[in-house]
């Protein structure tokens, strides 16, 4: 496994700066976010010289770009919402080659009109998971055009919100550009460390053909998110889960400050 980092922990819009930060702080791969060239995170134009900049910038600091951030509401209740969504996800797509990078990530979406990450009743209906289908169905065509890969992230607050469910959408799409971003702490809130483990090992065997990138962070006992390494999650279990099943892509922490960076990097390189 190699670590990676969210682009966006640094502060700036010069690529070659943001990935020189990730160097020193010994992560050698980022999931970029288009704030990081000073753009929104889904902007509705990327010009050639802003994504060549992207990736030379990535080659002068040896960072590999693991995936860019495509992540909008996938099922928000306002269709007009999702169509602007799609056609950001085309932009983005168009220029992940030249960027250096062939995978975006997605957000499978919540019917939370406001927020994409907060939990609403109607995600568990038939027309939610319609909606996802028929959304899913376009972004994976814009994947074929461009030769990118999506991947997905099961999570409580999403319409996909266990390995089932993310299991059942990939045998419903049939198609190889979709992918799985495992995140353990996505998965449970207060929990056991026996029902922890369970959670997460029968999540990474269902799962485990799919992942393609997986991520890093942690829980408090009272479910509230926090740094990897600072919460209840049992790592050596997690990383473990992804070495028996053949994982060796990347690790990529998220949800810390730049000054955590470096002892996060620290603590998940002495946990694979």
């Amino acid at each position: 496994m190699k670590l990676g980092i969210f682009a966006k922990t640094f502060e700036g819009t010069d690529p070659a700066l943001v990935f020189s930060a990730a160097k020193a702080s010994g992560f050698s791969m980022v999931q970029y976010n288009m704030a990081c060239s000073g753009l929104t995170s889904m902007p509705d134009e990327i010009s050639s010289e802003i994504a060549t900049a992207v990736n030379h910038g990535a080659k002068q600091n040896d960072i590999e770009i693991t995936a860019i951030s495509a992540t909008y509401n996938m099922i928000h209740p306002d269709m007009a919402v999702r169509k602007i969504g799609l056609q950001r996800l085309e932009i983005l797509a168009t220029r992940c080659a030249a960027m250096g990078a062939s995978t975006l990530t997605l957000c499978t979406g919540t019917r939370h009109a406001t927020d994409q990450w907060q939990w609403h009743a109607e995600n568990e209906t038939p027309d939610a998971w319609r909606d996802l289908v028929s959304e899913m169905a376009q972004a994976l065509a814009i994947a074929e055009r461009y030769n990118v890969v999506l991947g997905i992230e099961p999570e409580l607050t999403n319409v996909v919100n266990s390995a089932a469910k993310a299991k059942l959408l990939i045998g419903e799409m049939q198609s190889s550009r979709l992918k799985i971003i495992f995140d353990a702490a996505n998965l449970f809130e207060a929990a056991s460390l026996q029902e922890q483990k369970s959670i997460i090992s029968a999540s990474v065997d269902m799962l485990a053909e799919h992942i393609v990138m997986a991520h890093a962070k942690d829980r408090r006992p009272d479910g509230a998110f926090t740094v990897a390494g600072r919460g209840c999650l049992d790592y050596g279990h997690y990383i473990s889960c992804l070495k028996r099943v053949g994982f060796d892509g990347a690790l990529v922490t998220h949800g810390l400050a730049a000054a955590d960076a470096p002892n996060v990097a620290q603590f998940l390189n002495s946990q694979i």
